[in-house]
């Protein structure tokens, strides 16, 4: 097999449901096709963050081991100075660009990065040729701030989320962004220059591309055109989409007949995001409405401007030797700012003193607004929760590649339902790009193995089973990527998780949760609506001892008799 080019594409905070080719109302004619000659999987995992997600897919490890053990912006003093915390993609990893760099590899990223503020974290310096970066984990999208006035100084979320951007090893001040800068716009912009200025040397190279927006991600920002498609579409509120898109997900065979959706959980009531629909008045739905016109223009243009890379990519001939992925990092966004405490810094005045958030400006340069739990779980369901959390919500999330060696031989709007992660990518590149990853040593520094598990063996059996189907011969069963017995395990925020094969063990904390050890059997329950540790303690109590190994080889902080002494009575296990 020829050695493919590799198209990267992260959408920043989608839900599992916001796009056509996963049955939503948002028009993304682009990715869409990328589903229809394409695989969607259904049971693709990440971590619950941004961060954690990107350094997974990069290292092809676990995030507690890669150095994000957990945010650093939500770093505790518990975790400072603790291995694989380092709040960056640390030296025990050999990052995917830099070996594929090695391996004769253009490497190229525009978007995103939030694994290292300091210059020899950079992009540049984890293996890439050219990039173009916004440094922090989120900004404004028009990369405005506003001046302020006299001693006023930004809240800690927006001192932290600055519009920080840098070309290759150059900082790159807002003010030369250009004053049409939009962020999504900007992304497609320079991964297109890069690709077009390349020699007619470098073209007989195959490249890797990382292309990770930063939308539809908050602040919710767009072009008004986008934003304007859809306005009135959301008047009959969150749970009537929420609905819509649960029934489309089962028309499109992706999620089962007998799915049932997670309640939505929203407790903090006191803010207008989080009040249910019923409770609002009519300004205010129109409010909330207006949100969700605002999220779905984001990813209509998203949608747009990776069309055009698609589209160079078509005129230059290289779009069907171009492995694509199209994926988001983790759940729809529904807690910012929802539960946030109102002492000391005042970000609700703030807001409401330096951006402008009236209707009709909502969604522009000046604006700052956020869509709350219930839009979000309508993105999310039938899955519970959403970002931040281990409910499947927070980690389950959209996935579609596209590359015809390997999926062309398949039936139109193909699904997989395997169970597989992030990490997983990550092999399955080095195997396509005929690479070997390098053992205990990289460049003279002590590295990890890989956890992720290629995808090429089971990709090239399916493929052999669509050819048997249509030449009419017997088919075998399939197999899995990932054993049933296998573990695989989460943690982020002193949320808990642990899944074997259909089985899951999770720990959610008040109020998002019961704060008990709950189990779910995901093929009879996919929206983790009951727990039946009742009637399976002894499976309980065997997850719960993968969990302990899970924590002791990733190097988790914090041990699990930490988060308390593991009883079960009477079916319910507590910590």
């Amino acid at each position: 097999m020829t050695r493919p080019n590799f198209l990267i594409v992260v959408a920043d905070d989608l839900g599992f449901s916001d796009t056509g080719a996963y049955g939503s109302e948002i028009r993304t004619p682009y990715i869409d096709a990328l589903a229809q000659d394409g695989v969607r999987f259904t049971d693709f995992h990440a971590a619950s963050a941004c961060s954690p997600t990107r350094s997974m897919l990069l290292s092809g490890t676990d995030h507690h081991i890669a150095g994000i053990g957990t945010m650093i912006e939500s770093i505790k003093d518990f975790q400072r100075d603790k291995p694989g915390y380092e709040g960056y993609l640390n030296d025990k990893v050999v990052s995917l660009p830099e070996l594929l760099r090695d391996n004769g590899y253009k490497t190229y990223m525009s978007g995103k990065w939030h694994l290292g503020l300091s210059k020899e974290r950079w992009p540049c310096s984890r293996g890439f040729d050219r990039s173009f970066s916004l440094l922090p984990g989120a900004a404004n999208h028009y990369a405005y701030e506003p001046q302020l006035e006299g001693e006023d100084k930004r809240p800690a979320l927006l001192a932290r989320t600055p519009p920080y951007y840098v070309e290759d090893d150059k900082h790159i001040p807002p003010k030369d962004l250009g004053p049409n800068f939009y962020s999504t716009d900007a992304f497609a912009d320079k991964l297109l220059q890069y690709l077009s200025e390349r020699t007619k040397a470098e073209r007989e190279q195959p490249f890797f591309a990382y292309l990770a927006f930063s939308a539809p991600h908050w602040p919710l920002q767009a072009p008004e055109e986008d934003i304007l498609s859809y306005r009135g579409r959301y008047d009959d509120g969150p749970e009537a989409l929420r609905q819509e898109r649960v029934q489309n997900l089962k028309k499109k065979g992706l999620v089962p007949e007998h799915a049932i959706p997670h309640d939505v959980v929203a407790p903090h009531k006191q803010r207008l995001m989080s009040r249910d629909w019923d409770a609002l008045s009519s300004s205010e739905k129109a409010y909330s409405s207006r949100t969700m016109e605002v999220y779905a223009g984001m990813v209509q243009r998203l949608d747009s401007q990776l069309g055009r890379v698609l589209d160079y990519l078509r005129s230059t001939q290289e779009l069907d030797n171009t492995f694509i992925i199209f994926m988001s990092d983790n759940g729809a966004e529904g807690t910012l700012l929802e539960a946030a405490p109102i002492m000391g810094e005042n970000i609700f005045e703030h807001i409401d003193k330096y951006y402008n958030n009236s209707l009709d400006n909502m969604g522009r340069f000046d604006s700052y607004v956020w869509y709350g739990p219930h839009w979000a779980s309508a993105g999310t369901a039938p899955s519970r929760l959403y970002k931040a959390f281990i409910a499947e919500g927070g980690i389950r999330v959209p996935l579609i590649l596209r590359y015809p060696p390997l999926t062309s031989a398949r039936p139109e709007e193909s699904i997989e339902h395997t169970f597989c992660t992030v990490m997983d990518l990550y092999p399955t590149i080095l195997d396509l790009a005929h690479a070997t990853y390098p053992t205990d040593t990289y460049h003279g520094r002590a590295i990890v193995p890989l956890r992720g598990k290629s995808w090429l063996d089971y990709l090239a059996h399916q493929l052999s089973i669509s050819s048997s189907s249509t030449n009419g011969e017997p088919t075998v069963a399939p197999a899995r990527i990932h054993a049933d017995e296998t573990v695989h395990g989460w943690e982020l925020f002193g949320r808990l998780a642990v899944r074997q094969g259909r089985w899951k063990a999770a720990f959610i904390p008040r109020p998002y949760g019961p704060e008990v050890w709950e189990l779910f059997d995901l093929d009879a329950d996919p929206g983790e609506t009951r727990s039946v540790a009742a009637e399976h303690p002894e499976k309980l109590r065997e997850l719960l001892r993968a969990w302990s190994e899970y924590v002791g080889e990733v190097g988790v902080v914090k041990e699990p008799l930490e988060y308390g002494t593991l009883v079960v009575e009477e079916g319910k296990a507590k910590v």
